[in-house]
């Protein structure tokens, strides 16, 4: 299992990598629009694309929910940060997931095994919520392939819950509703299917 956790760290090494950069960007941004750097200039230029990708969705949504824009590179920061959380989270349960299946089949437990991979499938349901909230925060649209799957794949909860549950103004709280349900479902699969596995959460 020496490759499985040699593949996770990199993983999260590049993740890091990753945050550490937009982090950077955004910090530069920052300065230079403080500076009031010339709009035509070299540097002014580079560093609009290197982060208008990111920060011009975000003040599309800040504008929308009443907050001045000029925070977008604050906000693009934080949700880097949790997103890259969440990724490392998400690869490392994935990666447990694996070995565990692998163990288990090699030790003969079908049922460790069953659990291991229901366990997996809802990890990756989380990601795909996950991913169609920062989606829909970042204006992406239905008629995009990708949000496309994500609300056909994520629907069959969230619609049931949002009829339940009312918004809290304009906030749909029945994602994280989700999660805290999913969440109970993984904690029941570790108590139930996974309490005698060879390789524990």
């Amino acid at each position: 299992m020496l490759v499985i956790s040699r593949t996770v760290l990199f993983i999260s090494w590049a993740i890091q990598a990753a945050i550490v950069g937009i982090i950077v960007l955004m910090i530069l941004r920052m300065i230079g629009d403080a500076k009031d750097l010339n709009p035509f200039g070299w540097a002014s230029i580079t560093l609009r694309r290197l982060t208008d990708g990111f920060v011009i969705p975000v003040r599309g949504a800040l504008r929308q929910v009443g907050v001045d824009p000029k925070f977008a590179p604050l906000v693009v920061i934080l949700v880097s940060i949790l997103l890259g959380f969440f990724l490392v989270q998400l690869v490392t349960t994935l990666a447990m997931t694996v070995e565990g299946v692998i163990t288990s089949a090699a030790s003969g437990a079908i049922v460790s095994v069953l659990g291991f991979i229901l366990y997996g499938l809802v990890s990756f349901y989380i990601l795909l919520i996950f991913m169609r909230i920062v989606f829909a925060w970042g204006m992406v649209s239905y008629g995009n392939r990708l949000m496309r799957f994500l609300v056909d794949a994520t629907e069959p909860l969230l619609g049931p819950l949002r009829h339940i549950i009312p918004p809290l103004g304009r906030f749909d709280i029945s994602p994280i509703v989700a999660f805290f349900i999913l969440w109970l479902f993984q904690a029941a699969i570790a108590g139930t299917l996974l309490r005698t596995a060879p390789v524990a959460f």
